[in-house]
């Protein structure tokens, strides 16, 4: 997984990441948006976008977001 939604998404959910994403891999998780593994090119516009900073490089989580890709996998399971 390139990228990763962070629980810093949850009640804010502006959605201008859904609106740049060029393959439409970010999907609607009910309390926060997602990112589809397998379909993420990679190309950082949604991180880009995001208006609260929800969106890291998986190599780039903090610490305290380590388990947002897992929570990102689980919901395309």
């Amino acid at each position: 997984m390139a990228y990763v939604i962070t629980s810093l998404c949850a009640g804010t959910r502006d959605g201008a990441c859904l609106q740049v994403c060029p393959k439409d891999c970010i999907h609607d998780a009910g309390a926060q948006f997602v990112i589809d593994p397998e379909e993420c090119i990679d190309c950082g516009a949604c991180a880009v976008a995001c208006p609260v900073g929800a969106i890291f490089d998986e190599a780039d989580l903090p610490a305290e977001h380590r388990a947002a890709p897992d929570l990102n996998r689980a919901f395309f399971r």
